[in-house]
């Protein structure tokens, strides 16, 4: 059996040894709380509450604030070789909010575990950390920037997910239940035209209920950030594929406008639409944000992603 390597111990401002193993990586005590004061950490309470177990070897907890990258504390939990605290909470990161709480901070692919360890996926994490002014640990489960993946798909793909989380995919509308079932979630919608225009629309609520009540949409409190606002009219609306029609059309919206969406009778939005670079005389079949760039645009890049409420 391999044996794990120890960190090497760092000393704090406080005159305390810290020894950091988070992701391999030796990383400095941190130096605030979740008020955002500079201080020391805060001890985990040792606890026999279900879920919970012992540390194995020298394992343990603490509750730290850790620096975003635009210098606001968040609290979460880390685990550190310190033999002298008792009991953690041995979890899996569920989104890339997790992710940006245990110190990852780039943008990039992760795998993330939405329902345990055996449901590890991978998704595109947007940290927040090329904009100071933007905050991270984004979820993003759906990505057109080039052309290069089919988004005219039937209701199982739709379902379960497909593309390539380094390029353009959707995630899946089963992992989307699972994660806005277990936690508050806000919506953000980025989004940029060929002439270099970026604008963005957020919702403060964001929620995809079961396969049994069609993957309906939950979704409100829109921000408007310069794109419009093209979703709160398919607030309520069932998800609609070519081969499964949930629409309030006497057609199928899905099969008439070349995508899979929460189509009311039609759309204000087509996300998943056919990507035609550009202006079209196509009429609303393409990738449109209609408060944006109407039907008759189809966008350079779309990008939907979730982040939970703090």
């Amino acid at each position: 059996m391999t044996r794990r390597p120890r960190a090497r111990p760092i000393q704090s401002e406080r005159g305390e040894q810290w020894q950091n193993a988070v992701g391999g990586r030796i990383v400095p005590p941190p130096r605030c709380q979740a008020g955002g004061e500079e201080g020391g950490v805060e001890r985990v309470k040792e606890t026999d509450e279900p879920g919970w177990q012992d540390c194995q070897g020298e394992a343990a907890c603490l509750s730290v604030c850790l620096r975003a990258c635009k210098r606001a504390c968040i609290q979460c939990v880390v685990v550190l070789l310190l033999p002298w605290l008792g009991q953690c909470n041995l979890q899996y990161p569920t989104d890339c909010a997790d992710l940006l709480l245990s110190g990852s901070r780039v943008s990039e692919v992760y795998t993330i575990y939405p329902d345990g360890v055996s449901s590890a996926v991978q998704v595109y994490c947007d940290m927040g950390c090329e904009d100071i002014k933007e905050e991270g640990g984004w979820t993003v489960f759906q990505r057109r920037v080039d052309g290069t993946v089919n988004f005219f798909r039937p209701w199982n793909q739709y379902k379960d997910g497909f593309g390539n989380a380094s390029g353009e995919y959707w995630l899946g509308l089963e992992l989307l239940h699972t994660l806005t079932s277990n936690r508050s979630y806000k919506l953000k919608v980025d989004m940029e035209d060929f002439e270099g225009n970026r604008v963005f629309a957020k919702y403060s609520s964001f929620f995809v209920r079961s396969e049994k009540e069609g993957y309906k949409l939950t979704v409100g409190g829109f921000t408007n950030g310069g794109a419009g606002d093209s979703l709160t009219r398919h607030n309520g609306q069932k998800f609609s594929t070519f081969d499964k029609d949930q629409d309030n059309y006497s057609g199928n919206c899905a099969n008439v406008f070349f995508g899979g969406f929460w189509y009311d009778k039609c759309h204000v939005s087509n996300p998943n639409g056919l990507y035609l670079w550009g202006p079209t005389s196509h009429f609303a079949v393409s990738v449109n944000w209609q408060a944006f760039k109407g039907y008759h645009y189809s966008l350079k890049s779309i990008t939907m992603k979730i982040r939970p409420e703090v």
